[in-house]
């Protein structure tokens, strides 16, 4: 097990500046306000001798607002279950009564604690360092997590206070499991992203409330269930384009665009009571674009009545018809329903994202969709499927070569993929047919030809002229 540093502090005195600067990332959302950060955010730190754990956390004793409490009680939580503490305070600030309550609180864990004094860019660092030494912390350090000043110094404090267990020897940084489902959880805002992710876990692992756009950060957290390992990524509410202002929302808008990119299976989230919105089919087309695995969760089906339900589904059959491949499920993220035939669509999706063949294989699965219905015919020609393969995987690829491809029908080409579907039995996996015409080798020998008996005739009536004479 690595050692765990969890970074705790006042709103916007740098933690996530500090935490994007260990872990050499971005993955942690920063701005210059207070209240940016709610969930515990996890990362790994590599530049010292001893690789450890980082946790950003949200401020706590803030002004705040409803999502306090739920903020404070993930930062307790870092706190329980780190090694080492580090207080992250601003030196521009100086000591407030909120570093004091916060150090209270850490040193109620009986764990070791180092002190940040952070934004030290210009200032006296003896004088800074002095001011705080009322904490009575030893050691108290003077950095500058933005222009990454003091870190090295901060990194060797941390490493002296690891356990001894973590310092015999450094290790391998524990990656996802071999096998492991990358999930996406997105959606819009409040259809139940979070809970879903805090029910598959067990635990609150992530703040949920009934305020839009409670989550800000993509939060990837790993999970087992039935013998299967998955890493679980909640990510940000996504809104129509025109409505997002707020800079954080966009941020938090392009972490989930990045969420969808790197995941595998991508879990679309609707909410039952309010059906299918133009912004759930814009989701929706996010997903289809980069070509992942899809699987549609209708989230609060245990909030309607049976009319609503059959309402609901013809409501779905009709706007959801450009992915009638994606398999549906009804859920309850809160009280648990449905979540086991969730999680085995999930698997199905991503065993046939990784589908592979050979190409005689997909040929003759080309050849017998040919035979049960012939193309039809192009300018008075059959179009000719001569051969295909595979060519690549998220989305799968199969790429079919012949002749007279460009005018085939769009209805024959979803004949083919909806045939692959069936014969290879492929659940919520994106199929796009790539069409290679290979040029004629016998094009322009018609007029080769003709030039050439041309020629022949010239010399023959050259020949016959010589006679003559």
């Amino acid at each position: 097990m690595l050692p765990v540093v969890a970074l705790v502090g006042r709103p916007n005195v740098g933690k996530s500046t500090l935490f994007n600067q260990l872990t050499r990332s971005r993955d942690a959302v920063v701005a210059d306000r207070p209240g940016v950060t709610r969930d515990r955010h996890y990362g790994v730190c590599r530049d010292g001798r001893q690789p450890f754990v980082v946790v950003d956390t949200g401020g706590l004793y803030g002004d705040g607002d409803e999502l306090a409490d739920l903020t404070r009680e993930q930062a307790e939580a870092a706190i329980a279950e780190a090694d080492v503490i580090v207080l992250v305070c601003d030196a521009r600030d100086g000591l407030l009564p909120g570093d004091l309550r916060i150090l209270d609180a850490a040193r109620r864990q009986s764990k070791a604690i180092v002190v940040a004094i952070n934004k030290a860019d210009a200032a006296d660092e003896i004088a800074i360092v002095s001011e705080f030494a009322a904490l009575g912390v030893d050691p108290t350090l003077a950095i500058s997590a933005a222009h990454r000043r003091g870190l090295d110094g901060l990194q060797a404090a941390l490493a002296a206070r690891f356990p001894p267990a973590s310092t015999e020897a450094p290790g391998e940084v524990a990656g996802p499991a071999e096998g492991s489902i990358r999930l996406a959880i997105v959606g819009r805002p409040n259809v139940g992203k979070s809970t879903l992710v805090n029910r598959l876990l067990g635990e609150d692992r992530v703040v949920v409330s009934d305020v839009a756009g409670t989550t800000r950060d993509a939060i990837e957290v790993p999970l087992e269930r039935d013998g299967q390992h998955y890493v679980l990524i909640d990510t940000a509410g996504v809104r129509r384009r025109a409505r997002v202002e707020d800079e954080v929302e966009k941020v938090s808008v392009i972490k989930t665009l990045a969420a969808i990119e790197s995941a595998e299976v991508v879990i679309v989230m609707l909410d039952a009571s309010e059906g299918v919105t133009e912004q759930d089919v814009a989701v929706l087309g996010h997903v289809l674009e980069a070509g992942r695995g899809l699987v549609v969760a209708i989230n609060k089906w245990d909030g309607l009545d049976a009319y609503q339900r059959q309402r609901c589904v013809t409501e779905l059959e009709r706007r959801l018809d450009f992915v009638a491949w994606a398999p549906r499920v009804t859920i309850s993220a809160r009280h648990g329903s449905g979540l086991g035939e969730l999680m085995a669509l999930v698997v199905r999706t991503a065993q046939s994202g990784r589908f592979d063949a050979g190409t005689a294989e997909i040929t003759r699965a080309i050849e017998t969709a040919v035979a049960a219905y012939q193309p039809p015919l192009v300018r008075g020609k059959a179009p000719k499927l001569r051969y295909a393969h595979l060519g690549g995987h998220r989305p799968l690829r199969v790429v079919i070569h012949g002749s007279r491809l460009a005018h085939l029908a769009e209805s024959y080409k979803r004949y083919l993929e909806n045939f692959l579907r069936k014969r290879y039995r492929l659940v919520g996996t994106p199929i796009r047919l790539d069409w290679r015409e290979g040029s004629n080798p016998f094009e322009g020998r018609r007029n080769e030809l003709t030039e050439r008996q041309r020629r022949k005739r010239q010399r023959l009536i050259r020949h016959a002229r010589r006679r003559s004479r």
